[in-house]
């Protein structure tokens, strides 16, 4: 019985082992369409020729008509997602509002809350010398 067992471990790793280099493979075969696939259509850019100083700003003017064409081809899908997403945020507003108002009023009464120690740990630490500071203020004040 032994001896089925350790074959069939044996044809498990042996499988296991098939299985991964054909999942090895077919990642690297994928990767490789992947790579031709996606620099298909660019093509080799001469950097001395569109950086010189001559074609540099006809290069920049041609880019730049280029964006603005395609902002303007695509302004109206623009505008209506803009407008879209206003809509949405009110409408979430409109939902949540009271749930946003609770909130902060716990939120505020917490701060509000830490503020008041933050203060008297502060008024602890520095009894002396804001005691001290009032009293030149007073002096000052009553001597002019």
């Amino acid at each position: 019985m032994s001896v089925n067992l350790e074959e069939l471990k044996r044809l498990r790793e042996e499988n296991f082992a098939k299985h991964k280099k054909k999942k090895k493979e077919y990642y690297l075969k994928s990767k490789k369409k992947n790579l031709k696939s996606k620099y298909a259509s660019y093509k080799e850019i001469d950097y001395s020729k569109e950086l010189n100083s001559d074609n540099f700003a006809e290069n920049i003017k041609i880019i730049a008509k280029k964006q603005k064409k395609h902002i303007d081809d695509r302004k109206e899908q623009i505008l209506l997602k803009i407008e879209e997403y206003k809509e949405k945020k009110q409408n979430y507003y409109q939902e949540n509002r009271e749930k946003r108002l609770e909130y902060d009023k716990v939120y505020r009464e917490k701060k509000k809350e830490k503020l008041k120690e933050y203060r008297k740990e502060y008024y602890k630490k520095n009894r002396e010398k804001i005691l001290q500071k009032q009293k030149e203020r007073r002096n000052k004040t009553n001597k002019e």
